[in-house]
């Protein structure tokens, strides 16, 4: 396993102190494991949508489209929402 260290400024690390039962090396391994999911998604996002033929004007059509659906789904499911 590879350790890693970062600079933090004073005030962030009395803050941290404050709550020293909380392992502050796995909030950050945690936090790296997630960026680093969300990049991957990213990615494959990027992948996908290289290949697309749909053109900004369709994609904002299909986005009202979209949020016209489902405002009228959640109208029928709390008819409060006005």
């Amino acid at each position: 396993m590879v350790s890693v260290s970062f600079t933090i400024t004073d005030d962030l690390k009395a803050k941290m102190e404050k709550f020293s039962w909380i392992n502050w090396s796995d909030v950050a391994r945690e936090d790296a494991i997630k960026r680093e999911k969300l990049h991957e998604g990213f990615e494959e996002f990027n992948r996908i949508v290289s290949k697309s033929k749909l053109t900004y004007t369709d994609a904002m059509q299909l986005a009202r489209e979209v949020n016209a659906g489902m405002y009228k789904k959640l109208k029928k499911l709390h008819p409060e929402l006005r």
